[in-house]
Parts: structure tokens; C-alpha cells; sequence
């Protein structure tokens, strides 16, 4: 099949052929022996270093015989000093005057032998004396330019297009690998924390036959070979308390978890969480170790326990405020619950204007009163403590009452970051609490829990009293990061997948990253001029993108009166 191209790929693509024309290999097989990353030398620079670069060539300033450019590695970017006497000493002056100059484009690979300086004006440079093509790009990036008085031009902000090409976000906009390096800094900070105390990491099933441990939506799929359907887990919960039955003490895992719910700047269908079982513990020893993960992880992370989650700066030092759920609804809306059976709580629902259904139980309609009144409150780190008995069914009855049971929630920035338990270990009020959670789905609750026999059939052997938590990665990594949304935080979010061919075969033409977000501009019809400033582009640029948008078909563009209008067509 065919496909458009552009005019600069088009000329990228004639510089490839002409490479190997000259013999020049665009996309070598050999190793190239890096030895030298551009952040560690310009932190230890000295002059006179013999060094070893790679990485993509991002911007170059051609003056003559001699040139400067930018190289772009994996850590940040480094001046190089190009002359071409040094990489070409014989006669043939062809890899500087025709690769160099001509056949290279911004973003190509290359790799560089040289020593070196400090220029005229104090730059830390690399005065090269080999110039290598390590890979050719074929598709220009995206050219974001900074003038001198440090504002941004062209930049690639548009979140559709950064998430879909989340590879050419990470060339052109480099506090989003800021965000990433983080994450994984997260990670490893928490999974120090709980190796250190002895605790086993390991893996359960992706694919289960019944989505146990939470209430929500599963995606659900078929195994052929054993003619049944599978779910993708919604929780690992069960599994890993099927490992404390089996004899360990203390077991955790990162966990990748998928719920067929809607995706929002806070949910996206597949999640990471990491979740946590330690033999004879309870729900109060969990908080204290909650709290004093989140502040080492906090110190490992970002040297402090202060962080700015949007308008608000949240502080991760231990101990955190506890507070109970019941005693939380009776602060934010001077109503007592306690003890109100599910004709009352209708009423408070009522009367407080909480949305409800008529699925909803008596867990259901507590839930939804504390997260329209309560949860938004909550801004420094709060652990929400012992839940009504209807809203946990894995939970431990409380020791003091058995209407409530021993759970909290650790609420941060308004939101839920953690969720933990006195486990449940007795089998015979695990059944009758899953038995319950079956009335729900039979009026009509798709979230309610499956029972899960062998879940019972392994309870019945004997777990020891045990305390569990689950805390939200992506949430987690947002709030130590600065990001609102989950889908900064996440490499290649959920989306609606793209269609690059039409149903009769004929090739889409594929625009510009440019053209998209100016077609997603576009409304039915519009003034020119009031498009090109949305654009925020550049004369030159958007020179270059209407006349793409008009090759292609997209766009008309007439007179009316003294207006110039444009629509798509």
C-alpha cells in the first residue's frame, strides 16, 4: 500500500539512499563503544578529555569550515565543535562538507570520538575528531525553540498527540523523562523498604477465573485451549493471602490490575498498585508502617517530605492524622450515621443530595456520602479509619464493635492513596460476607464480589491473623511528581486507537503533528486569522501547515468580503 509523504520526508528518505550511494551505512549492525554521558561530564568537566558520545543531533549552526551542534544522549545534551579539517585530514572533505552539512538531519543518530574544551564564550564543549551515522530518521521531529529571553516556540504540548507518541514527548520535552525517572525511583525506594524487613516480592496470576479482591468491573476474555472464559485481575488480594496460608510471613507485589471502568485525569483502565501481607500484624500496625514508607520514600525521592500537589503543599513527615469514617460524615455534615439502617441512609442521601440507585446497599450508600462530603477535605495525609461492616466484606469485624470493621483509607490531596485491613481470616463469616455480596449483584450491582470457593476451601486450612494494604502507584507517582493527571505519569495511557487506513484500502494521509492539532482546532467554520493565533505557530510554520492541510485535502480556505474563512472539508 502506498503512503503520503511529506516533503521533508521525502527529502530524508533521498539523503538515506544518497548515504548508501557513498557507501555510508545509515543503520550499522556494529556496536558503537559509548564511554563518556553528557550530564556526568558536565558536572566533572576538565579540558583535554578524550571522549566517547552518542546520541541524536538536535540542533546545528553551519558557519563555514567549522559548525557547532547540539548532541542529545540519554541524560541531556552537549555542544559539539565540528571542523572540517579535524574529521576529515586527508583530501576528501566529503564527510563534512556533503554528510555533515547536507545528508544529516535533526534527530539522526550519530556518534562522536573528540576531546574536550571550553569556546570563547565558556561553553563546555567536545571538539570531535570522528563523526559516525549510527541511524537515520526518516520523519522530522517536532522543532521546539527557545529564544533569549527563555520563552517556548512551537512547543509539543498537545496532550492527545504527546500520549499517542509518547517516544517523540520524551525527545522534545525532557521533564517528561524527569517524571518517568521518578516513577521508577518510587518503586525501588518501596520495594527497598519492604525487602528490608524481610518480606518475600512475588508474582500471581494476571489471568484468573473468578475477579476476586474488590469490587469493580473486570474485563473479561477466553482461553481457548481450555474452552472457558478468564479475567484480567481486578486486585491481587486473594492469591497473595493464599501465599500466607501457605506459610509466609510477610509477601508483597507490584501489580499490574485492570477494571473495565471509566478512564478520567485520575483512572486509567489498566493500573500498578503494590499490595502488602504481613503475618500476625493488624490494620493499626499498618498504618505506622504506611506512614513511615511514604516518608522514607518521600526523603530516598526528593530529599524532603514536603511536595506541592497542585495549590496545596502536602507534607508526607510521620505520624498522620487519623480520623473515623463515621466521625468524618458527622464533621463535614453534622449527621450521625452510626447505627442507621439502608431505608435511613436513603434519607440522609436525600436529603444531603447524594446521587444513589437503587443497587446500592447499605455499603454503597455510606461510600457514596463520604466521597461527595468527606473526600475532597481531606489535604495532608489522613488515615480514614474502621468502616461500616457493609462496606468491607474482606475485612476483620472491629474489636470493640462489630458493626464497623478494622480498615482505613489513607486519603491524600482529597483522594484515596492507600486502603488497608485487619484481615478477615475466620472461612465461615468470609462465606456469609460473600454470600451477601451475591444479593447485591442480584439487584442489579456489577461491582459486587464473585465467591471464590477455593479462596474459602484455602481460609478453612488456616490463615494467621494478618494485616494487608494496597497503595496506587500511578496516584502515588502523581503526587511526587506534580502531575494532575494520570496519564502524565503513565508512558503509554489508554486511548482510542488510532485508524490509519480507510475501509475501502486506500491510504490515510498522515499529517503533520502540526497539522493534527490544527485540524482538532478546526471548527465547522472560522475566521483564519482567529485559527493561526489558537495555532499559536509560527509565521513560518504556519505557512508550511496550511499549505499541507490544503495539499491534502483537509481544509478550504475562501474570501468573504474583506474575511479570509476557513472549514474543514
Amino acid at each position: 500500500m502506498a503512503i503520503q509523504l511529506s516533503e521533508q520526508e521525502i527529502q530524508r528518505r533521498q539523503a538515506l539512499d544518497e548515504m548508501r550511494n557513498r557507501g555510508i551505512e545509515p543503520f550499522p549492525a556494529a556496536l558503537f563503544p559509548v564511554d563518556t554521558l553528557s550530564k556526568q561530564l558536565k558536572q566533572d568537566f576538565t579540558e583535554g578529555k578524550q571522549v566517547v558520545m552518542a546520541g541524536r543531533l538536535m540542533s546545528r549552526n553551519i558557519m563555514g569550515k567549522a559548525s557547532f551542534a547540539d548532541l542529545q544522549d540519554s541524560e541531556g545534551r552537549m555542544q559539539l565543535y565540528v571542523n572540517r579539517d579535524e574529521i576529515c585530514p586527508g583530501e576528501d572533505k566529503a564527510l563534512y562538507n556533503d554528510v555533515f552539512k547536507k545528508l544529516l538531519d535533526l534527530g539522526d543518530f550519530i556518534g562522536i570520538k573528540g576531546e574536550t574544551f571550553i569556546t570563547g564564550t565558556g561553553e563546555p564543549s567536545v571538539k570531535i575528531t570522528e563523526l559516525h551515522v549510527l541511524a537515520k530518521s526518516v520523519k522530522p521531529l517536532p522543532v521546539v525553540k527557545t529564544d533569549k529571553d527563555g520563552n517556548v516556540h512551537d512547543a509539543f504540548t498537545d496532550p492527545e498527540l504527546r500520549y499517542r507518541m509518547r517516544y517523540v514527548d520524551l525527545v522534545v520535552n525532557p521533564d517528561v523523562k524527569e517524571t518517568f525517572i521518578k516513577r521508577s525511583k518510587i518503586m525501588t525506594s518501596m520495594r527497598n523498604f519492604l525487602s528490608n524487613k524481610g518480606y518475600l516480592e512475588v508474582e500471581t496470576p494476571i489471568l484468573q477465573p473468578i475477579p476476586g479482591g474488590a469490587a469493580a468491573r473486570p474485563f473479561i476474555t477466553h482461553h481457548n485451549s481450555l474452552d472457558t472464559s478468564l479475567y484480567l485481575r481486578i486486585a491481587n488480594e486473594l492469591y497473595l493471602k493464599r501465599l500466607i496460608v501457605g506459610g509466609f510471613d510477610g509477601v508483597f507485589e507490584f501489580a499490574k490490575a485492570f477494571r473495565n471502568e471509566g478512564m478520567d485525569k485520575t483512572h486509567n483502565p489498566e493500573f500498578t498498585m503494590m499490595e502488602m501481607y504481613v503475618t500476625y500484624k493488624d490494620y493499626k500496625w499498618m498504618m505506622e508502617t504506611t506512614e513511615q514508607m511514604l516518608e522514607t520514600i518521600c526523603m530516598d525521592v526528593l530529599g524532603t517530605t514536603k511536595v506541592t500537589i497542585g495549590e496545596n503543599q502536602v507534607d508526607f513527615k510521620a505520624p498522620f492524622k487519623r480520623v473515623t469514617m463515621i466521625g468524618a460524615i458527622k464533621d463535614h455534615t453534622g449527621i450521625d450515621i452510626d447505627g442507621m439502617d439502608e431505608v435511613q441512609l436513603r434519607e440522609v442521601c436525600a436529603k444531603l443530595a447524594v446521587p444513589i440507585d437503587e443497587t446500592m446497599g447499605k455499603g454503597k450508600l455510606i461510600d457514596e456520602i463520604f466521597g461527595e462530603k468527606c473526600e475532597g477535605n481531606y489535604i495532608q495525609p489522613t488515615f480514614i479509619t474502621d468502616y461500616p461492616i457493609e462496606m468491607s466484606p474482606l475485612c476483620k469485624a472491629h474489636r470493640d464493635n462489630p458493626e464497623l470493621t478494622e480498615r482505613f483509607e489513607l486519603m491524600v490531596n482529597g483522594k484515596e492513596l492507600a486502603n488497608a485491613y485487619s484481615e478477615l481470616n475466620d472461612p465461615i463469616d468470609q462465606r456469609a460476607r460473600f454470600e451477601e455480596q451475591v444479593k447485591l449483584a442480584d439487584r442489579g450491582d456489577d461491582e459486587a464480589m464473585f465467591i471464590d470457593q477455593d479462596f474459602l476451601r484455602a481460609l478453612e486450612y488456616g490463615m494467621p491473623p494478618t494485616s494487608g494494604m494496597g497503595i496506587g502507584i500511578d496516584r502515588l507517582t502523581m503526587f511526587l511528581t506534580g502531575n494532575d493527571s494520570i496519564q502524565e505519569v503513565l508512558f503509554f495511557p489508554q486511548m482510542r486507537p488510532e485508524v490509519f487506513q480507510t475501509g475501502s484500502g486506500e491510504p490515510v494521509i498522515e499529517l503533520s503533528d502540526e497539522g493534527k492539532a490544527v485540524m482538532k482546532l478546526l471548527t465547522e467554520q472560522m475566521p483564519l486569522g482567529d485559527l493561526k493565533t489558537n495555532s499559536e505557530l509560527s509565521n513560518k510554520k504556519w505557512d508550511k501547515v496550511t499549505k499541507e492541510l490544503k495539499a491534502a485535502g483537509k481544509i478550504e480556505i475562501w474570501k468573504d468580503g474583506e474575511a479570509l474563512l476557513v472549514k474543514e472539508v
